[in-house]
C-alpha cells in the first residue's frame, strides 16, 4: 500500500528527458556538468534505473530550457495513510483472515484518492503505481474471511472498473476491453447495479475514444437499461447512447433519448449521486449533451450545453485529461 508521501513519475519521463537532451545537442557528460548531476545518475534517469524527485526535475527543466515539460511528469502525491495507518494495512494484507472493518475503510480511502489524483494527472502516470495496489487488494479480497470481507470485495471490485478507465483514458484499448469485463463480471458477482453501470458506462467512453458509434449505443444503452443504476448514471447513459444514435444518423432514436434523459433529469434533481460516481449531476451531464446536439447538427445547443457542463465542474475537475474531448467539441460547435 502507499507510503505516506508518494513520488509519482510518469512512464514517458526517461525517453522525454533524453529527446530534450539530444535535441540540444547535448551528451549525457555535457548535461551532468551544466546541472551538477554525476554522468551515471543521468544514465540511469535516463534509462528509468532512477527515480527523479520534483526537484531534480525542476532542475533538470531549468538547465534544459523546457519550460516544464520534465516537471509535469513527476508530482509528489498527498498523504492518504498515517504510519499507523500503513501498519495495519501490512498487518491485514499479512493476515487476510483477520481483516478489520477499519483497514476496509482504509484501502476504501486509498481508492477514493487515487480517483481524485485522476482529475489532476494524466492516467498514464498513475497506471504504474495503480495497479499494482489494485492486484494487492484483488489478491487480499480473495483470502480474507470474516465480517468485513464483503466489504472488501466490493471496493476491490470498484477499483477493477477504476484501472479498467484509466487504461480506457491512456487509450491501452486491449487492456481496458478486459479489466473492465473483468469489472462487469465482479459488479454482477456482488449484486451491483451501479457498479456494473459503471463498468459499462467507462467501456461505452472507450467505444467513443474508438470512434465506434455502434459501440456507443451498445454499452451506454446496455448501462442505462442496467437494473439498480442511479438515476443520475442513467441520465448520463441515456444522453451518451443519445450521441451514438445521432452519428449513425439515427435521429429519431436520439431525440427519443434525449427525451427520456430530460425527464429523468427532473426526477433526479434533489438525488445525491453514488460515491462510486462522485462527479455526476445534471450539470455534468450536459457535456454529453453537447456531444448528442453537436451530432445532430444543433451548434447552438451543442455551445449552450458544453459551456455549462464544462462551467459547472469543480475546480479540481476542470483541468482534467477526460475534459479534452469536450472542450475539443465546443471548439469544433463555434464556442
Amino acid at each position: 500500500m502507499p507510503a505516506r508521501i508518494r513520488t509519482v513519475v510518469d512512464p514517458r519521463f526517461p525517453a522525454e528527458l533524453a529527446r530534450l537532451r539530444s535535441e540540444r545537442g547535448l551528451s549525457l557528460r555535457d548535461l551532468a556538468r551544466l546541472g551538477h548531476f554525476s554522468k551515471s545518475y543521468l544514465c540511469d534517469l535516463e534509462s528509468a534505473r532512477a527515480r527523479p524527485t520534483c526537484e531534480v526535475a525542476a532542475q533538470l527543466d531549468t538547465v534544459l530550457g523546457a519550460g516544464g515539460v520534465l516537471t509535469a511528469l513527476v508530482v509528489d502525491a498527498p498523504a492518504v495513510t498515517t504510519p499507523d495507518d500503513d501498519q495495519r494495512l501490512a498487518h491485514a494484507i499479512a493476515h487476510p483472515t483477520k481483516l478489520d472493518v477499519e483497514s476496509v475503510h482504509l484501502i476504501a480511502d486509498v481508492l477514493a484518492a487515487q480517483r481524485r489524483l485522476d482529475d489532476t494527472l494524466p492516467a498514464p502516470m498513475m497506471l504504474p503505481w495503480s495497479v499494482p495496489q489494485w492486484r494487492t487488494v484483488q489478491g487480499l479480497a480473495a483470502d480474507a474471511r470474516g465480517p468485513a470481507a464483503a466489504e472488501l470485495h466490493a471496493v476491490a471490485a470498484e477499483w477493477t472498473q477504476f484501472v479498467g478507465w484509466l487504461h480506457a483514458e491512456a487509450r491501452n484499448d486491449a487492456a481496458a476491453i478486459r479489466v473492465l469485463g473483468e469489472a462487469t463480471d465482479e459488479a454482477d458477482a456482488l449484486g451491483s447495479g451501479l457498479l456494473a453501470a459503471q463498468a459499462l458506462n467507462f467501456r461505452g467512453y472507450l467505444e467513443r475514444q474508438r470512434g465506434n458509434p455502434r459501440g456507443i449505443v451498445r454499452y451506454f444503452l446496455a448501462a442505462y437499461h442496467t437494473p439498480d443504476a442511479s438515476l443520475l448514471q442513467r441520465v448520463g447513459d441515456a444522453v451518451q447512447a443519445a450521441h451514438g444514435y445521432a452519428l449513425l444518423g439515427d435521429e429519431a432514436a436520439a431525440v427519443r433519448l434525449l427525451g427520456e434523459a430530460s425527464d429523468l433529469t427532473t426526477a433526479a434533481e434533489s438525488t445525491a449521486p453514488p460515491a462510486t460516481a462522485y462527479w455526476l449531476s445534471p450539470t455534468f451531464s450536459r457535456m454529453g449533451l453537447g456531444l448528442a446536439y453537436l451530432a445532430l447538427g444543433d451548434q447552438a445547443a451543442a455551445v449552450d450545453n458544453l459551456r455549462a457542463g464544462l462551467a459547472g465542474l469543480p475546480a479540481d475537475q476542470r483541468d482534467a485529461e477526460w475534459t479534452q474531448e469536450y472542450r475539443q467539441a465546443l471548439e469544433t460547435a463555434g464556442g
